[in-house]
């Protein structure tokens, strides 16, 4: 809740895809005691550090806030999130570019002090400003990693055996590619030397990599990579007129005449049409629920 009160309600979030997660609501300012409304905070160099005081009395909250920030970081990592929404421009939960006073001019290069211990704590966690959701390709990169961060926890929770990395690894190989190529060649070598590799120690090296590959961007180029890669498939199988359309999808796509999912959603109906089982299993073709239509964007 904003000091005066007030919110910044984000239909996205609040709306479409509280349908398909759980929020756990978090406040640090509420629960630092300063109460709503409350005095207006911001960020001042001091020197070469950066407090956080009240914007009329001038009060100093730097430590309190940095030791409520390290004890609800460690609780909420107990609470198994699979991601965080921080809040723009806050200077207790701004992610990036956060006004910072104290010179003849205010610098936009702070970041919120709670923020700041939660993304140095919790590396991995995928993080996003709710005022950069508002811009779709960056909603879409964000709730894919949610997506992945779930399935990636999922498959080495408990025990696990090496023939599911194998598959797993197999089914994320179409979106890794769009994300980094490197990436996916990278973990292929350590999945096919995994056996001399203690299990915490390959879980961990291939999460993170998995991870801070699908934390670059999917380009327009590598989208039609894969496209044509997965379009392949049906030389043999679909008719001249269907490959034919399928390209001018793709090329469509190229052109950013249309939405991704005009050709994927042509490649999907091939792919059950002809039971190419390969590429049915590619996360590639669904890696988020389809209500959420994050894929509509041209």
């Amino acid at each position: 809740m904003r000091y005066d009160g007030g919110h910044k309600r984000n239909d996205f979030l609040t709306g479409l895809l509280a349908r398909f997660v759980e929020f756990v609501p978090v406040c640090p300012e509420v629960e630092l005691g300063l109460g709503t409304p409350r005095e207006a905070i911001r960020l001042v160099r001091d020197g070469g550090l950066v407090r956080l005081v009240g914007r009329a009395t001038g009060a100093d909250h730097t430590a309190a806030m940095r030791r409520l920030a390290e004890r609800r970081v460690a609780e909420l990592a107990r609470l198994d999130l699979d991601g965080y929404v921080l809040k723009k421009d806050s200077p207790s939960c701004g992610m990036e570019r956060v006004k910072v006073y104290g010179g003849a001019v205010a610098t936009k290069d702070g970041r919120g002090a709670f923020a700041a211990v939660l993304l140095d704590r919790l590396p991995l966690l995928p993080v996003e400003e709710e005022g950069r959701l508002q811009d779709l390709p960056l909603r879409e990169a964000f709730v894919e990693r949610l997506f992945a961060y779930r399935r990636l926890k999922a498959l080495f929770a408990g025990r696990w055996a090496l023939g599911e990395l194998v598959a797993f690894h197999a089914a994320e190989k179409l979106l890794l590619l769009a994300h980094e190529p490197a990436a996916y060649q990278q973990l292929g070598r350590l999945v096919a030397g995994a056996k001399g590799i203690p299990r915490a120690e390959l879980a961990r090296r291939y999460g993170e990599r998995y991870l801070r590959a699908l934390a670059k961007p999917a380009t327009r180029g590598r989208h039609v990579n894969v496209l044509q890669h997965m379009a392949g498939y049906l030389k043999d199988l679909a008719a001249p007129g269907e490959r034919q359309e399928l390209q001018e999808a793709i090329a469509d796509y190229r052109q950013g005449l249309v939405p991704l999912v005009v050709p994927v959603t042509l490649l999907r109906h091939h792919v059950r049409r002809h039971g190419i089982a390969y590429l049915a299993g590619q996360r590639y073709l669904e890696p988020h629920p389809k209500e959420l239509m994050l894929r509509n964007h041209a």
